[in-house]
C-alpha cells in the first residue's frame, strides 16, 4: 500500500487521479483502484481535474471568480517578523472546492439520484442515502485543514446566492461542532469574521467588478445567542448535543449517548442543558445551509440530530423553500458498521496527508522502552493500561520542552477504542 513513486512532496502540488493512493498493492491499480475507494471519488477526481484544465467551463461567473482569487492569485501575508510570505491553500482544499461547485454549477446535483451517476463501483443504490436533500461529505485527514474548506464553502453560498438571482444556495448557516472543544476552535477562528480576513476567503473589493468585502456582511451567533434581526447573513454556530428540532424527539438506544434513554432525561438546567431550537430559527429565514465539522459523529438517520435536520428541510418545504446543501467535512466518515458515508465526493487521506508532511507524523518510544509495558489486571482502563499512560506521558514531556522553545504547545492525546 505505498504510494506512487510520483506523488509529490509538496501539499499545493495539484495531484493526477491517476496517482493518488489506494489501499493495496501498487500492482493493482490498474484492476482494482476504483472498486477500493470511495464510490463516488474516484470518477469524481478524474471530472473535476477536466473542470480545472478547461478553465472551470460550466461554473457561474461568481464561482469562476472565487476559485481564480483563491486558488490562482498570489497572496501575501506578513508574518510575526515582519516578513512577507505567500500564503497557498493546500491542494486537498482547493480539490474539496473545485469538486463542490463542480456537481452544483456543472451537474446540477439535487439529491440522491444525481450522486448516483458517479458511482465506480456499480455497489451504490439509493436505499444507502438516508436525506433526500442536497447533501456532500468532504474527507480529509485531521489536521489538513478542514476549517478552511467549511471558510470557503460558506463564502463561496454566500456570493452565490447574493450575485445570481436564481441561486438555490444560502446567505444563512448552521455550523455544528460536535463537542465544545472543537465548538470553541471554530468560534476562534469565525469570531469577526477573522477567518474570512485573515486567509484569503474574500476577495479584494473591485476583484472582477464586485465589491466583495463590503458586500460579505454576517451577524456570528453562538450557541443559544440567537437574535436574529434580518432574514439573511446569519452563521449560527452550536454544539451538536444542543441542538433540537423543537420537539420533544424521544430518546433511542441508537443514540450517541444513551444515559437519557436508559436513566430517563435529566432536569433541564438554565445553562449547561438549554438548547438552540431550530425550528424558532427557520420561522426567521427562508435559506439555510447546513455544515457539519467531524461530521463522523452523525451518522445514523435514527439519530436526534438527523432528525433534527430532516425537521429543518421540512419546514423550509412547508415555505417554499429546501435545505440549500449540508456539506459534512470529517477524516473519518463511517457508520457504526464500518461502511464510508456514500455521499464522500472528496478525499485526502491520511496516508497522502503524512508523506506532505501535512498532519503530525506518529512517534513511538524504543523499542527498549515498549518491551518493559504491561496490561496489569484490572476492569478500570488508567489501571490496566498505566504503563501506556506514563510512558506517553514521559514522552509527551520531552516534547513539551522542545516546542515550549519555539512558544508552541505540546498536547497529549489518550484515545481509545
Amino acid at each position: 500500500m505505498a504510494l506512487h513513486p510520483d506523488f509529490p512532496d509538496s501539499p499545493h502540488a495539484i495531484l493526477d487521479p491517476a496517482i493518488r493512493w489506494f489501499p493495496a498493492d501498487e500492482a493493482l491499480r490498474e484492476t482494482s483502484m476504483d472498486k477500493l475507494m470511495p464510490p463516488l471519488v474516484p470518477q469524481l477526481r478524474r471530472k473535476v481535474k477536466a473542470f480545472r484544465d478547461s478553465g472551470y467551463i460550466g461554473a457561474t461567473r461568481t464561482s469562476q471568480s472565487l476559485l481564480k482569487w483563491w486558488f490562482q492569485e498570489p497572496h501575501l501575508q506578513p508574518q510575526v517578523d515582519g516578513a512577507m510570505v505567500e500564503f497557498q491553500y493546500f491542494f486537498a482544499q482547493r480539490e474539496a472546492l473545485e469538486t463542490i461547485i463542480y456537481l452544483y454549477d456543472v451537474v446540477g446535483v439535487k439529491d440522491k439520484f444525481d450522486l448516483m451517476r458517479f458511482d465506480s463501483s456499480g455497489s451504490v443504490s439509493a436505499s444507502l442515502f438516508d436525506e433526500t436533500w442536497r447533501r456532500l461529505v468532504v474527507k480529509m485527514a485531521t489536521g489538513s485543514g478542514k476549517t478552511k474548506v467549511m471558510s470557503l464553502a460558506l463564502a463561496w453560498s454566500f456570493f452565490h446566492k447574493l450575485y445570481k438571482a436564481d441561486s438555490g444556495l444560502s446567505r444563512n448557516f448552521l455550523v455544528i461542532a460536535p463537542n465544545i472543544i472543537v465548538l470553541d476552535r471554530i468560534y476562534k477562528d469565525f469570531q469577526g469574521l477573522r477567518i474570512f480576513f485573515d486567509d484569503p476567503v474574500v476577495p479584494d473589493n473591485g476583484f472582477e467588478g464586485q465589491n466583495w468585502r463590503d458586500d460579505f456582511q454576517l451577524t456570528l451567533h453562538l450557541q443559544d445567542e440567537v437574535r436574529v434581526t434580518h432574514p439573511t447573513g446569519n452563521i449560527f454556530l452550536t454544539n451538536m448535543h444542543r441542538v433540537y428540532a423543537g420537539e420533544d424527539i424521544p430518546p433511542s438506544p441508537e443514540d450517541d449517548n444513551t444515559m437519557d434513554y436508559f436513566l430517563g432525561k435529566r432536569p433541564t438546567g438554565a445553562t449547561t442543558d438549554s438548547k438552540v431550537d431550530l425550528g424558532m430559527i427557520v420561522r426567521d429565514i427562508d435559506e439555510l445551509m447546513v455544515l457539519n465539522d467531524e461530521a463522523h459523529h452523525i451518522h445514523d438517520a435514527r439519530l436526534a440530530w438527523f432528525q433534527s435536520i430532516e425537521d429543518i428541510h421540512h419546514r423550509l418545504l412547508q415555505k417554499g423553500g429546501s435545505l440549500s446543501l449540508q456539506l459534512d467535512v470529517t477524516a473519518t466518515p463511517k457508520h457504526n458498521n464500518g461502511a464510508i458515508f456514500v455521499q464522500t465526493v472528496a478525499d485526502y487521506p491520511l496516508v497522502e496527508a503524512i508523506w506532505q508532511n501535512v498532519v503530525k507524523h506518529p512517534v513511538l518510544p524504543d523499542a527498549a522502552s515498549r518491551g518493559k509495558l504491561c496490561e496489569r489486571q484490572s476492569s478500570k482502563y488508567t489501571e490496566k493500561y498505566a504503563d501506556y499512560i506514563d510512558l506517553g506521558v514521559i514522552e509527551w514531556r520531552k516534547a513539551y520542552e522542545e516546542h515550549q522553545k519555539l512558544d508552541k504547545k505540546a498536547i497529549l492525546f489518550v484515545m481509545t477504542g
